[in-house]
């Protein structure tokens, strides 16, 4: 059922809970494509849902003001998305990427015990699978992206994608061995 930003912003006048509950279940999914876009490489399945509830709380917040400047409640979420989203990288990434000059007299303690050429190599076998993957096109490198990174299930990933879960298997099965000859073909072997 597709809520109007009229109907909604008189239902807020009248229950503001249950107009609350109707805009999540109209936008959610919404909102959701918009931050895994933006996440679905730097973060947790965590991060990203405590994201997306962090962007519903500050729509309602400023809901009287959007709806005193009779703003478009779709577009106006999607920004709020957009930006939160970004807000979110980038806290996790400067939490993550702490630095040390090399100047320091205590460069001794960060030394390393891991195998730099093996991590290499993952790494890079990392890259060009995630490559390959992109290629398969969507929703199919979606749905390998959401089912082996996010670790989701074939019904959550088709309620994200507006797919049947028999539709998200067949076309996983497909994709992965669409992957396995594409990999094959340039000499890599999983």
């Amino acid at each position: 059922m597709q809520v109007t930003d009229k109907e909604l912003r008189a239902k807020m006048k009248k229950s503001p809970a249950e107009a609350r509950r109707a805009f999540f279940d109209e936008y959610c999914n919404y909102v959701y494509a918009i931050v895994i876009n933006k996440l679905r490489n730097s973060c947790s399945r965590e991060d990203i849902e405590e994201c997306v509830s962090d962007v519903f709380l500050d729509f309602f917040r400023s809901f009287d003001t959007i709806s005193k400047r009779n703003e478009e409640l779709k577009g106006f979420i999607g920004v709020i998305a957009k930006r939160r989203a970004i807000d979110t990288y980038r806290r996790l990434s400067r939490s993550i990427g702490k630095t040390v000059s090399i100047d320091d007299d205590d460069l001794d303690e960060i030394a390393s015990s891991e195998n730099v050429e093996r991590e290499t190599e993952r790494s890079e076998r990392n890259e060009l699978l995630l490559k390959k993957v992109h290629e398969l096109g969507e929703p199919d490198s979606t749905i390998i992206i959401q089912q082996y990174y996010y670790n989701r299930t074939t019904i959550e990933i088709g309620n994200a994608i507006s797919m049947t879960a028999a539709a998200v298997q067949k076309r996983s099965v497909r994709a992965r061995k669409r992957l396995r000859s594409m990999l094959t073909e340039i000499g890599v072997s999983i």
